[in-house]
């Protein structure tokens, strides 16, 4: 009789508690995947050495179509470089022009007009190229050329929305230049993901160019 009183008096799980085990025991993927994204956001002025801009292949639009806005302006990048840094710069240029999209460079040392004036084909460069490649390194910050590149592409694009993109290089955080805090930069650490990252950026750039245009026209 003592035992089956017992029985009937065993005291049942609460809702609250059965609810509380069954969410632990399957976990949203939302919530997961919200929390990462905190953990890896970083502030402006930081760098995008560990990341790369993913393009989901549901919005890929096609960038080298005969009305694309791309063909608008006469460079997809300008290369803003210091004279010590030359070989680099090929290096990244062989490499942009080479990829399937064929990316135009604008490269001083080979595309400037002869006999024109340096300011007058610096400021040509930036305002016919849709993105700025600042490769800032102990030679740019000593540069004053670069300088005034950097302050072009600034005045033609005050808002970071991706057109400027800086890539440090042997320089300190410390050294970035003051002008560029509010952009995110690239660290060239290892060269070869580094020419990824400048890819990729160009292309979202391109590709969001191209959306908006379409968007507009409808």
């Amino acid at each position: 009789a003592g035992w089956f009183r017992r029985l009937l008096h065993k005291p049942k799980p609460s809702s609250g508690e059965s609810l509380k085990s069954s969410h632990s025991a399957s976990s949203s993927p939302s919530s997961s995947s919200s929390s990462s994204a905190k953990s890896s956001s970083s502030s402006p002025g930081t760098s995008l050495a560990t990341s790369s801009i993913s393009l989901s292949p549901v919005s890929v639009v096609d960038i080298s179509a005969s009305d694309s806005p791309r063909w608008d302006k006469s460079y997809d990048v300008c290369i803003c470089h210091s004279e010590g840094d030359v070989e680099l710069v090929l290096e990244l240029v062989s490499y942009l022009e080479g990829q399937p999209e064929s990316f135009r460079c604008f490269l001083q040392l080979r595309d400037a007009v002869v006999g024109s004036a340096v300011v007058t084909e610096l400021c040509d460069a930036v305002q016919n190229s849709h993105c700025w490649v600042m490769l800032i390194t102990p030679g740019f910050l000593q540069d004053p050329w670069c300088r005034y590149q950097m302050h072009q592409a600034l005045a033609e694009a005050p808002m970071a929305n991706g057109r400027t993109i800086p890539v440090l290089k042997d320089v300190d955080r410390k050294d970035y230049p003051r002008e560029l805090r509010n952009i995110y930069y690239i660290y060239m650490a290892l060269k070869e993901k580094s020419f990824r990252q400048i890819r990729d950026t160009v292309m979202h750039y391109l590709q969001e160019l191209c959306r908006n245009s379409t968007k507009s026209m409808e």
